[in-house]
């Protein structure tokens, strides 16, 4: 239980804030990538106060000698770029902005607006289970 804990807290506070930022409500991020319509840039703020956390954070990743629940640190290379992360992106990025959803939000709403939510959660572990059919076989 004391492995689950960390990530726990940390997801209900990144889904208090996306709800705080309003980012639950589809039609606000679908504003945000309305550029050329009726733009909303909330979107812009939230994703910028993300950036200023992890900011702050990466300052203190060189000085630490391990995570703080976790024996090492796993950061991405160059190496980690691949098809499947890249197609899968483009994916995310496209059901984004179909659904003005992204996972977090998703199963935010789907705590406050179930009927609404329930067929982008539906996809989204749809996608899930075939990704693991398709890729993870072996």
């Amino acid at each position: 239980m004391k492995t689950h804990l960390p990530p726990l807290a940390s997801g209900l506070l990144f889904g208090a804030g996306l709800a705080l930022g309003g980012m639950t409500d589809p039609a606000r991020v679908r504003g945000f990538l309305d550029l050329f319509g009726d733009w909303d840039p909330t979107l812009a703020f939230v994703m910028g106060g993300a950036v200023i956390v992890m900011a702050i954070a990466w300052r203190f990743v060189p000085r630490m000698a391990h995570p703080l629940f976790s024996e090492k640190f796993a950061l991405p290379d160059r190496n980690d770029l691949t098809p499947q992360l890249i197609g899968g992106a483009v994916l995310f990025g496209i059901g984004w902005g179909i659904a003005g959803l992204c996972p977090g939000p998703g199963f935010a709403v789907l705590g406050i607006a179930p009927k609404e939510a329930l067929v982008f959660v539906a996809c989204l572990l749809g996608g899930m289970l075939l990704h693991r059919l398709v890729f993870e076989r072996g």
